[in-house]
């Protein structure tokens, strides 16, 4: 198997999670206009519930997939990696047929006792994707498994194509009956969206079949693992990732009760703490998530990568990897953390205009989360890593203490009055924080990677802080210009972040050219390289 980094598929991913990401905004805005907010109670009473679902029953075997056939094509054993997919397809198929079953018939149950019983359609419209969704998850796993990331990318953009176009289209024509009728069409987008991502993905994979059973050979006397084994290191990888996924939304729930709680003692009414509560989640927390799709795709693209050197046992391309892979997160995540403090209200503003009061409240725990984004692309990179190695219950422990100390700085902060829900938000950096450093320790203990700190760390924060000072200052131009020229504030405060946030994104990539941040054979690893390597070669002459 022929040596190949992870970078080329992050960069599909990542373009993949951006386009998702603008599709999911296409839609719930739009949504929300068509079945106003008691719909989107009914909707927003299911699709957590089927998130739930569908984070137990798949959050971690597709990592398993991947990394088991990475590890078999290492030692070039291809009949092995395909009965890995075969092995993981039939578990998930009865995974997803369980989970599917219980939404669907249990769906009265889990509405009554949320109080929403109109929220029963929206429930039974999208449990047929808990069927489909699994299936399509043992596909990608066994591509990403390849290091292809192309399949992964395109399913992932065709089902949320779907989801938003007959999503959208079911609420508008099942409105005329019925609000709770509207919210089951929107949230059977889901399922449609889910059909769709596996109809892409399987065309795909039909379409290199015959490579595949050409890769294949019969007559191989190389050792292939029965099924019981297989499901064994199936289970064993991903057990670990499914209960680590489900940490910080289980502290989430707890930070909920501390947080209402502890305000209201410090002389917060309900009302009050509620609001706070949700210009921390609602307003301020959402705008991290756009980095994190960056990162997160390193740690997809990582993972397989990193298994197959390690299964070599080729320490020096490993060490490449995990190296490369912690300064492509930070060349990632430090601008994204530098631009959201530095702009911090200006963003704010310009997001939530018709609720300026609030934004302005929201923005010191956006400040704050936004230092956070730095840690967490740390932390999504180097649990990829720990994964890869087969260390999966190492990134689980660590979150699991960062998430202790979370729960111990909100409880000790969130009660100072003149702190209040900012120590929320404290506490959520202090957690990315603490499992960012054991997570550290724990890839430098079992990888002996040593970083070069002036390329992994010194020369991607220079060249972000000298972005913020430019990006600071151009907005406080702008501001005044435009604010003199015009009466409106909320356009003259848009025009001048849009400015800004454009400029600043221009200087970080020259001063990543002037510093060398980025060496010309990494560029070479990136889709239509050759290009960017001769714009990268004529500047740093």
């Amino acid at each position: 198997m022929s040596k190949r980094t992870f970078l080329q598929g992050a960069v599909v991913l990542g373009i993949a999670g951006l386009i998702i990401k603008v599709l999911g905004a296409v839609f719930r805005i739009p949504l929300a206009n068509i079945i106003g907010d008691t719909g989107m109670g009914y909707y927003q009473t299911a699709y957590p519930v089927y998130v739930l679902l569908l984070t137990l029953s798949t959050a971690g075997i597709p990592v398993a997939i991947s990394r088991m056939v990475a590890e078999r094509n290492a030692v070039d054993n291809p009949n092995a990696a395909y009965q890995v997919f075969r092995v993981s397809f039939r578990l998930l198929l009865g995974i997803g047929a369980v989970s599917a079953a219980v939404l669907f018939f249990g769906a009265e149950m889990i509405v009554s006792h949320l109080g929403k019983e109109e929220a029963v359609f929206a429930m039974r419209a999208v449990a047929p994707a808990l069927l489909v969704v699994p299936m399509m998850a043992a596909f990608r796993g066994y591509f990403q498994g390849m290091q292809d990331m192309k399949p992964t990318a395109v399913s992932q953009v065709t089902e949320q194509l779907f989801r938003v176009a007959i999503g959208l289209s079911l609420a508008v024509f099942f409105l005329p009956k019925g609000i709770e009728f509207a919210a089951a069409g929107a949230s059977f987008g889901a399922t449609a969206g889910a059909v769709g991502g596996l109809l892409a993905v399987v065309f795909i994979f039909m379409k290199r079949h015959k490579i595949i059973q050409k890769s294949l050979d019969p007559d191989s006397k190389k050792p292939v693992e029965k099924s019981r084994q297989i499901l064994g290191q199936i289970l064993i990888i991903a057990v670990p990732i499914t209960i680590g996924a489900a940490i910080m939304p289980i502290m989430n729930t707890i930070d909920l009760g501390i947080v209402i709680n502890r305000l209201s003692e410090t002389g917060f009414t309900a009302d009050e703490a509620n609001s706070l509560y949700g210009q921390l989640t609602g307003m301020a927390g959402p705008l991290i998530n756009f980095p994190q799709v960056l990162t997160q795709a390193i740690s997809m693209s990582l993972v397989p990568a990193v298994a197959a050197a390690y299964k070599q046992k080729d320490t020096e391309f490993l060490k490449h990897n995990v190296e490369l892979g912690l300064r492509t997160a930070l060349l990632i995540g430090l601008p994204c953390g530098f631009g959201l403090m530095t702009l911090a209200e200006p963003i704010m503003l310009l997001l939530y205009p018709a609720q300026k009061a609030s934004a302005l409240n929201a923005a010191p725990s956006l400040l704050i989360l936004a230092f956070g984004v730095i840690f967490l692309a740390s932390v999504q990179t180097l649990t990829g890593v720990l994964q890869g190695i087969g260390k999966q219950m190492i990134p689980v422990r660590n979150l699991a203490i960062g998430a202790t100390a979370k729960i111990v700085v909100t409880y000790v902060l969130t009660g100072i009055p003149s702190v209040n829900i900012n120590g929320a938000a404290i506490g959520t950096v202090t957690a990315y924080v603490v499992a960012s450093i054991l997570n550290l320790l724990a890839v430098r203990k079992y990888t002996g990677v040593r970083f070069n700190l002036p390329m992994t760390l010194g020369k991607p924060l220079f060249a972000g802080l000298t972005m913020s000072v430019v990006v600071f200052a151009l907005y406080q131009i702008g501001f005044t210009v435009f604010t003199s020229l015009m009466e409106s504030s909320n356009l003259a405060n848009a025009i001048s972040a849009a400015t800004a946030i454009s400029a600043g994104a221009l200087v970080y990539a020259v001063m990543l050219l002037v510093t060398k941040a980025i060496t010309t054979e990494e560029i070479l690893l990136l889709p239509k390289g050759e290009k960017l390597a001769k714009i990268l070669l004529r500047y740093q002459k």
